[in-house]
C-alpha cells in the first residue's frame, strides 16, 4: 500500500434501514492524493456508505467513527461535509435544466457583493474552474442545451468551486460514452497530480483497474477486503471473485440461439425531432428481427438509437415523417403505446426510475401495471390474481425482496430493473426493445439479465438490444446494427463483430454493406 498519510477512515460504520442492515461494521481508508475505488454488487451498501460519508445520513443515525485529516467527524448534513472539502457527486445528477452553467456551479454559493450576486465575478470564476474540468463552453449556456457528458463535468467544477479535497463520485460514467467516460478517466488521473482524493464507485470493472490505486470491496454490506491494484495483480477477474465471492468463468451465460424467420420488418423510418422540426433524428432506417434473435443497436451518445426505438414503440417519442412496420408479414400502424403493446410490442426505457418505475408503487403494483386487464374482472383488479401473478415473476427472476409489498425504490438497481423486465414480459410481448438494460448493474446482476434475454429468445421472442458497451453487444447479441447521426450504417453478424469493426461503423456516415 502507499506509504501516503490517511486522509480518511471509516471505522466500523453499522446503518440500519427499518427491517433492513445496509452496512455491518464496515471499515474503510482512504489516504491522501489516491483514486480508492469501491466495488460490490447491488445493494451491497457502496453508495450507502458514501452517504454516511457525505452527510445525507447524518451523525446519530448510525454507528461508529469517521475520521477525517485526523479529527473525528460528525457530519450534521452535506453543507457540513462540503465545508471540510468532502464533495459527493451522485449517479442522478443534481442540476437544474433550466439554469445557466454558472448559475448551477454557484447554486446557493453565489459570489456576492453587499448581499448582491456578483455575476461578473461568477461568470469569471465559472470559466476558471471549467478550464480546469476540460469544459469549453459559454458559461450562459443552459444546462438542458448540453450533452450528460459536459453536465458531468459542470458537477465537477461545482465541486471545485466549494474547494474540494476529496472528491466522490458515484457512478460517473454509467450514462456516459465511451469519449466522454476516458475523458473524465484522464481528468481523475489529472486532480490526483494535483494532490486531490478521489473515491469512485463504479461497476465498470475495466475503468477501475485502469485509474484506481486501491480498491475495497464490499459485500452484502461488509468489508471484504482491500487491495493495492498494482502491487497486489488486481485484474477484473480478481475482482469479480472478491464481488461475488465465487469465480464468474464467464460474463455471459453459454447459449445456443435457435433463430427463425424474421417476423418483424421497420421500412425507411423518418421521425422529426419533437421541438427542432427541421431536424431529423431518425433518418430513412430500416432493419428486421428473427424469431428467438437477439439484435443489437450500437451507436455513440446522441447518434439517434433511442429515439429510433421510442418513435417505433407507438411514435412516443418525435413527430413520424414517413416509413412503415411490419409485423408476420402485415403491416401494422402504431400510432400510441396501446397500440404497440396490443401488436406484441414491449419497450424497456434506459431511464428506470423515471420512466420504468413509479417509485411509490411497490412491486406487485409495477409488475402487472403494463397490462392490468390480465388481472381484472370488469374494470377492477383482483388482488389474489395481481399478487400470485407478481410473485411468480418474483420467484422466476429471483428479485431480491421479502414480499411484492415491498416498494420499489427499496430494491437495488439490478432488481428494480428485473422488476422492469416483469412489467413488460407480463403483457405477454413478441418483441422487447431493450434500451441500456443494464446500465448501473453490478456484473452478477448483469450475468442474470443476460440470462433472462436468452430465455426470452428462446421462447421465440425478438429481442433488440441498445447499449453503449460494446463488449455487451458482442458477447450477447447475434446481430448488430450500427447507427450515426439518425441512420443505420451498418448491419454485423456477430461472427463478424469486433469493437474496431463497429466503433468504424458508428463514426462512419456511409452505409456499409453487411460483411
Amino acid at each position: 500500500m502507499s506509504d501516503a498519510p490517511v486522509l480518511l477512515e471509516m471505522r466500523s460504520i453499522t446503518k440500519e434501514f427499518p427491517g433492513v442492515k445496509a452496512l455491518s461494521d464496515v471499515n474503510l481508508v482512504v489516504r491522501a492524493g489516491e483514486i480508492h475505488a469501491i466495488a460490490g454488487e447491488n445493494g451491497a451498501g457502496k453508495s450507502t456508505l458514501m452517504k454516511v460519508l457525505s452527510g445525507v445520513h447524518p451523525y446519530g443515525t448510525y454507528s461508529g467513527e469517521i475520521l477525517y485529516q485526523g479529527t473525528e467527524s460528525r457530519f450534521s448534513d452535506i453543507r457540513a461535509s462540503e465545508n471540510s472539502g468532502i464533495v459527493i457527486i451522485h449517479q442522478e445528477l443534481a442540476l437544474v435544466p433550466g439554469m445557466s452553467i454558472t448559475e448551477n456551479i454557484f447554486l446557493g454559493n453565489e459570489p456576492r457583493r453587499g448581499g448582491v450576486i456578483n455575476w461578473k465575478v461568477a461568470n469569471r470564476r465559472a470559466l476558471e474552474l471549467m478550464a480546469q474540468v476540460g469544459l469549453e463552453e459559454d458559461p450562459d449556456t443552459l444546462i438542458k442545451d448540453i450533452g450528460v457528458g459536459k453536465q458531468q463535468l459542470v458537477e465537477i467544477a461545482k465541486a471545485f468551486a466549494k474547494d474540494v479535497k476529496l472528491l466522490i463520485l458515484d457512478e460517473p460514467t454509467a450514462a456516459l460514452n465511451e469519449a466522454d467516460s476516458q475523458h473524465l478517466l484522464d481528468l481523475l488521473r489529472d486532480f490526483k497530480r494535483r494532490g486531490i482524493t478521489s473515491i469512485i464507485i463504479s461497476h465498470k470493472l475495466n475503468e477501475i483497474e485502469q485509474v484506481a490505486d486501491t480498491i475495497t470491496i464490499l459485500r452484502d454490506g461488509r468489508t471484504i477486503e482491500t487491495l493495492d491494484i498494482k502491487a497486489d495483480g488486481v485484474d477484473e477477474d480478481r475482482i469479480v471473485r472478491g464481488m461475488v465471492g465465487r469465480e464468474l468463468h464467464s460474463r455471459f451465460p453459454d447459449h445456443t440461439p435457435e433463430i427463425g424467420e424474421v417476423f418483424f420488418e421497420v421500412r425507411d423510418w423518418t421521425v422529426r425531432h419533437p421541438i427542432s422540426a427541421e431536424r431529423l433524428v431518425v433518418k430513412n432506417s430500416s432493419f428486421t428481427v428473427r424469431r428467438g434473435e437477439i439484435v443489437g443497436f450500437a451507436g455513440l451518445m446522441g447518434a439517434g438509437r433511442t429515439e429510433l426505438a421510442m418513435s417505433v414503440f407507438g411514435r412516443s417519442y418525435g413527430t413520424y415523417v414517413s416509413g412503415k412496420i411490419f409485423k408476420d408479414g402485415r403491416e401494422i400502424v402504431l400510432r400510441s403505446v396501446s397500440d404497440a403493446i396490443a401488436h406484441g410490442l414491449a419497450y424497456v426505457s434506459e431511464d428506470r426510475k423515471s420512466i420504468g418505475l413509479n417509485l411509490l408503487d411497490d412491486i406487485k403494483t409495477s409488475m402487472v401495471s403494463a397490462k392490468l386487464s390480465k388481472v381484472s374482472t370488469r374494470g377492477v383488479v383482483d388482488p389474489v390474481r395481481e399478487h400470485r401473478a407478481a410473485e411468480g415473476y418474483r420467484t422466476s427472476l429471483r428479485v431480491k425482496a421479502p414480499t411484492v409489498d415491498e416498494g420499489v425504490t427499496k430494491l437495488s438497481g439490478g432488481n428494480q430493473q428485473k422488476v422492469v423486465l416483469a412489467k413488460w414480459m407480463f403483457t405477454d410481448p413478441d418483441l422487447l426493445i431493450l434500451d441500456e438494460p443494464t446500465r448501473g448493474i453490478d456484473v452478477g446482476a448483469k450475468y442474470e439479465i443476460y440470462g433472462i434475454i436468452q430465455r426470452l429468445a428462446d421462447q421465440g421472442k425478438g429481442v433488440i438490444v441498445i447499449s453503449s458497451e460494446l463488449p455487451e453487444l458482442i458477447g450477447l447479441c447475434d446481430r448488430i446494427y450500427t447507427v450515426f447521426e439518425g441512420a443505420i450504417t451498418g448491419d454485423i453478424d456477430r461472427r463478424d463483430a469486433n469493437p474496431e469493426l463497429l466503433m468504424k461503423q458508428m463514426t462512419s456516415a456511409k452505409k456499409a454493406r453487411r460483411p
